[in-house]
């Protein structure tokens, strides 16, 4: 009888830590998404590179762009300024 319920625990830990590591691997990270904007322009000396939100994100034509000093600014793709820095501004890698 022992053997049996130690067997039912093992398999209950291993159906809950499964769907705990299945829900982890879909999350997508709040930094990869946009939620507040800065609609001031930006100063290219000041941008290093850019990164596109992800596309499971709730606000779509959004980038992050990556400021001198670790910074991040959020801003829109629908600003002419915008589409002019993404031309002349490489990726992040």
């Amino acid at each position: 009888m022992k053997l049996i319920t130690m067997a039912l625990v093992c398999l209950l830990l291993a159906g809950v830590w499964l769907q705990d590591v299945d829900a982890k691997s879909m999350h997508v990270s709040s930094s990869n998404c946009c939620f507040k904007l800065v609609e001031r322009k930006i100063s290219p000396q000041k941008i290093k590179c850019y990164k596109n939100t992800s596309s499971s994100c709730s606000y779509k034509n959004r980038v992050i762009l990556k400021l001198n000093g670790g910074q991040e600014a959020c801003v829109s793709q629908t600003k002419s300024w915008v589409r002019a820095y993404l031309k002349k501004i490489n990726p992040c890698q």
